[in-house]
């Protein structure tokens, strides 16, 4: 069975805004009533950016998947948007002896790597800051 990008996409917004203790949201800005802080600054936006999938030879073919997905931070200030994206990097990347310390559950899969795509820092349109990070996630399904 291949792997969910929808399923991976989820999982590392309830990541976000559990680590980061900042709502996350999905393609769009968060809501009022998103978890935990609405759509109160700062906050982030996760947009998927694509999954490819593969797989061991003799095996399920689609069993593995590298899904790229971008977080976008937003605040109103360069300091405070800098801020939010510190959270966010230490969320997807702080290791505890040699594991990561923030999993990220994805159903009938395991989360195995993380990496730091790009990062495109600071930028600011009518007073909205924004930092860019894109994190590659590679993940494979677990047995029956």
């Amino acid at each position: 069975m291949p792997v969910s990008g929808r399923e991976v996409s989820l999982a590392v917004q309830k990541m976000l805004a559990a680590t980061t203790s900042r709502s996350c949201g999905y393609g769009t800005a968060p809501t009022a009533s998103s978890t935990p802080t609405g759509a109160t600054i700062p906050y982030n936006v996760l947009y998927p950016l694509g999954v490819t999938t593969s797989g061991p030879p003799l095996g399920d073919g689609d069993a593995d998947a590298r899904a790229l997905v971008q977080i976008t931070s937003v605040a109103s200030t360069a300091e405070q948007v800098e801020w939010m994206a510190d959270r966010t990097r230490s969320a997807f990347l702080t290791r505890s002896k040699g594991t990561f310390t923030n999993t990220v559950s994805v159903a009938g899969c395991a989360v195995i790597d993380r990496e730091l795509d790009k990062e495109e820092g600071i930028s600011v349109s009518s007073g909205v800051y924004s930092y860019i990070q894109r994190y590659v996630l590679t993940v494979t399904t677990l047995g029956s």
